[in-house]
């Protein structure tokens, strides 16, 4: 799906892995999320994570991505059981992502609290677990540029994982919009020319459906308002033109269907917390800081 594709590329998040290492019973990991998302791959051995008062074991090959930044547990044995506790070592590899951008989407309400991927069905994704390998092989390196490496194969895992999700979401509302005949084309003229003046009325007329029905459809569908869905899509845009162009502002805002950059740039600010300028310069600054 063209729709599905061009959001799942819009996704600007900076992910990395913050710990692959061999642990030696007993231990436990109390994990504070401070991030968007993450996940937990068993190299080796076994361990147990205790998510929102229930428990999962994890085997040698499973993955668990805690797709919403919770906090977890992760330990050698399973909480207040003290009988078949297991004495060997584990080596997990653990990674964070952390999204740039605050403008929710209609993916988030699509990624799960938890999402728990048997080494049987990782085996079936052999992409996945190639990268799963490498990343912990280019971690375990610390070779130069290994962490250029680590960031962007994390970046992936992220997209795979989200992509692996949705395909099993048959039900879901936002995926069954982008086969809906009338509301994923809606969805695909929004995408494709977010510089139109769109309005319910012409929305409506271009999928062949009246304004009130389009309006009701959209809205149950897409999980909100049809303009509140247009705005958001204008803001990824603008936020992406923003951060790897030097277009003015004015032009930027005119490129998402603004013909006031005064207009753009209160919109803009109620949804990131800052002028286009003033965010701009922040991005700016804090790369120039991750890139030292």
């Amino acid at each position: 799906m063209p729709v599905l594709s061009e959001i799942l590329s819009s996704i600007k998040t900076h992910g990395s892995v913050y710990f692959c290492d061999k642990l030696e019973p007993p231990w436990e990991m109390i994990e504070k999320m401070e991030y968007s998302a993450a996940f937990h791959y068993v190299r080796r051995g076994r361990c147990w994570i205790s998510f929102a008062g229930e428990s999962y074991l994890l085997g040698p090959g499973d993955l668990v991505f805690i797709g919403r930044g919770d906090d977890h547990i992760i330990s050698s044995s399973k909480p207040g059981e003290t009988e078949n506790i297991y004495d060997g070592h584990t080596h997990l590899l653990c990674g964070y992502f952390s999204f740039r951008d605050p403008i929710p989407s209609p993916l988030d309400e699509a990624m799960p609290p938890i999402l728990v991927l048997r080494s049987d069905e990782i085996a079936e994704l052999s992409w996945l677990k190639t990268t799963l390998e490498h990343l912990s092989s280019e971690y375990d390196s610390q070779t130069p540029g290994a962490m250029v490496v680590v960031n962007k194969l994390t970046e992936v895992v992220l997209v795979e994982l989200i992509r692996f999700h949705i395909n099993k979401l048959d039900s879901h509302n936002f995926v069954a919009a982008l086969f809906d005949k009338q509301i994923g084309k809606a969805l695909k003229l929004i995408h494709q020319q977010p510089e139109r003046t769109w309005t319910l009325d012409l929305l409506a007329s271009e999928v062949a459906m009246s304004r009130a029905a389009f309006a009701r459809r959209f809205k149950v569908m897409v999980g909100q308002p049809m303009f509140q869905y247009l705005t958001s899509v204008r803001m990824r845009i603008a936020s992406d033109l923003l951060r790897n162009t030097q277009n003015p502002v004015a032009d930027i805002a005119e490129a998402v269907g603004y013909v006031s950059d005064v207009a753009f740039g209160k919109v803009f600010k109620e949804l990131n917390g800052a002028t286009p300028t003033a965010w701009r310069k922040q991005y700016i600054a804090d790369l120039k800081d991750i890139n030292q």
